[in-house]
């Protein structure tokens, strides 16, 4: 369970002593902080990061809440897990994916919060953890030195080593993915991965390198399912080719994670719920502006 844990975590205590005396009963509720990272941009798709507090409205449930924690540029820690697809299918690819989030590494790392850092994991039929949080360039200049890519792809459970990994980090939580979109070889399968994504309260971006323009030969299938990991966590998907456009899809990301703003309430008069997902919805009250932040969070 992550630091900042599940929200909506009622725990009752009964006191039976004085339930057999004749008292009332005393119920004892402790409702965690549901914490969303927003980002928001106007009509013309650009960064809005000048918006305040009473510009949110924030509805879990069907059922407005009230916002008890509000930052804009928020400089809460970053913590990135970077997954990168080594299957044989990413072979021609695998160098300038390495030399473009080498250069995002070092920009995380140059600018913003002294804590922010970057764990790294590639996955071809295995997942491997090359190394954990850091900001060590030379740890991932050696990592990548040796990398081979061969044999099938386990995007499903490289995610789900993400998610495990940033579950116990403080702060923001972000997955980014450089993969073709395919997934052969997972054991764990795509409820399984979205579930331990919003249980980490981890946003997902998706990096898919597309071998061709045309839809033949590409797994389209992978795709969709990139897209609704990135969808439902309130991250974005992009599909560059190598070379300068990945580099500036990298800038992008780094851009959106430095206008996030951090929204958090602890939710209240919810109706009961049939299962364990709780939908959110973040509004914005000034017109032509769009927000995204994840879909709602699993409860316990």
């Amino acid at each position: 369970m992550g630091r900042f844990g599940n929200p909506q975590k009622l725990v009752a205590v009964l006191a039976c002593a004085w339930l057999a005396a004749g008292q009332e009963a005393t119920f004892s509720v402790d409702v965690r902080l549901v914490r969303l990272l927003v980002t928001v941009k106007n009509a013309q798709g650009q960064l809005v990061g000048s918006l305040e507090k009473a510009d949110f409205r924030v509805v879990d449930s069907g059922v407005a809440q009230e916002v008890a924690v509000f930052e804009h540029h928020t400089a809460q820690p970053l913590s990135v897990a970077l997954i990168l697809d080594t299957s044989g299918s990413a072979a021609k690819d695998l160098r300038y994916a390495t030399e473009s989030a080498g250069k995002f590494l070092a920009a995380l790392t140059r600018e913003g919060n002294p804590s922010d850092s970057l764990a790294f994991f590639t996955f071809n039929h295995d997942v491997t953890r090359q190394f954990g949080f850091t900001r060590n360039h030379a740890r991932f200049r050696d990592a990548v030195r040796g990398l081979k890519a061969e044999a099938g792809t386990s995007l499903y459970d490289a995610l789900c080593f993400a998610a495990e990994a940033l579950e116990d980090r403080q702060g923001r939580k972000v997955v980014i993915s450089i993969s073709d979109g395919g997934d052969t070889t997972s054991i764990r399968d795509f409820h399984y991965t979205m579930r331990a994504l919003h249980r980490a309260d981890a946003v997902v971006y998706s990096i898919v390198v597309v071998p061709i323009e045309n839809d033949a030969g590409r797994n389209t299938g992978g795709e969709h399912a990139l897209i609704q990991f990135s969808n439902s966590t309130g991250g974005r998907t992009f599909f560059p080719s190598v070379g300068p456009s990945l580099d500036r899809t990298f800038s992008e990301i780094l851009r959106d994670l430095r206008t996030q703003y951090l929204i958090g309430y602890y939710p209240k008069n919810l109706p009961p719920s049939g299962n364990r997902f709780r939908t959110v919805k973040v509004e914005l009250k000034p017109e032509g502006m769009t927000a995204s932040t994840r879909t709602g969070y699993y409860q316990e």
